[in-house]
């Protein structure tokens, strides 16, 4: 009898591929969408594995539909906050993700809106596509620079030190706090500081961190009246990380310069106020949007699939079955 997989919503076909080839029996979700918690926990039922995304909402009332069939959740993301840990422990679950695909490519992102917020390339794009720019003009958009200033980063995990070797390049100065130590070898130039001085002392910050509830809100209206008022912030991993009405507040008064988004505290929803805000550049969170990434992270969690049907330990862990 074939294993039978539910991917909650289509993904690149080399991966369900890899899973045909493997002989399982695939049903994918109908539509690019995350799927109300009544669908998933009719679609979890008598399968073998899960293949999910970071919006499905893996709570203990779905993983328990799972059992007992299911072996395995493997999440198309780095992340894993969709998940109830503490339940899919108690249930013998595996949960596994996908860290290493996205990280150069979400690396280049936050890059992107670090120099787009610090340029105004938003502001400038807008204006000439409505047919408002006048031509040039000695004071007209000025930004900031980027070479030759402070970088600060909040999370020193895989995607924090691509963004800090690329820095480099800009000639920059590069601080960073991380909840763990890290190897002198593997900091790429960059100095360990306590949060309040990186806050204090960085031109730009940008965001890392997984969400947990320690970072949640981490960046509060208190933290962002700690940072210089010209400082640009770029949030490239959890919405929620930013307290994001506090975030439109500051901008929209001047406490902080400008602002990057790819992600939001109650996405797709954003907070009042913050698409009028012309000092902030917004995007629909595509931070591991290329082609090449996508089917990386995808096929990362077939293959995370395939190890735990096999008998085997997968590639990416994150909840493991108690021996026994």
């Amino acid at each position: 009898m074939p294993f039978r997989v539910f991917v909650t919503r289509p993904i690149p076909a080399e991966a369900i591929d890899r899973l045909i080839r493997a002989g399982c029996e695939v049903e994918v979700g109908p539509a690019d969408r995350a799927l109300s918690r009544e669908e998933l926990r009719r679609a979890v039922r008598d399968r073998d594995a899960v293949v999910c995304q970071l919006a499905d909402r893996m709570d203990a009332d779905i993983l328990r539909a799972g059992r007992p069939r299911c072996r395995v959740f493997a999440n198309c993301a780095a992340g894993f906050e969709n998940f109830d840990l503490d339940a899919a422990r108690s249930l013998g679950l595996w949960i596994t993700n996908s860290p290493d695909a996205l990280t150069e490519t979400t690396a280049d992102l936050a890059w992107a809106l670090t120099l787009a917020a610090a340029r105004r390339l938003g502001e400038g794009e807008r204006e000439v596509r409505a047919c408002r720019w006048s031509g040039w003009t000695f004071e007209g958009f000025l930004g900031q620079d980027v070479h030759g200033k402070t970088l600060g980063i909040i999370g020193f995990g895989r995607i924090g030190r691509g963004v800090a070797r690329r820095a480099a390049g800009f000639a920059m100065r590069v601080i960073y706090v991380n909840r763990s130590e890290v190897a002198p070898d593997r900091r790429h130039g960059a100095s360990p500081v306590p949060l309040d001085e990186l806050l204090a002392v960085s031109d730009f910050i940008s965001i890392h961190a997984p969400l947990t509830p320690q970072t949640r809100h981490l960046i509060d209206a208190a933290a962002l009246r700690r940072m210089k008022p010209t400082v640009v912030l770029v949030n490239t991993a959890r919405g929620a990380i930013i307290d994001e009405a506090a975030l439109v507040e500051a901008l929209r008064t001047g406490v902080i310069a400008a602002a990057g988004l790819d992600v939001y505290e109650h996405e797709p929803r954003l907070s009042p106020g913050l698409a009028e805000l012309e000092n902030v550049v917004l995007l629909p969170h595509i931070g591991s949007a290329t082609l090449a990434t996508r089917i990386g992270i995808a096929v990362g969690a077939v293959e995370n699939v395939l190890a735990v049907l096999a008998g085997q330990r997968p590639p990416n862990p994150v909840v493991e079955p108690a021996p026994g």
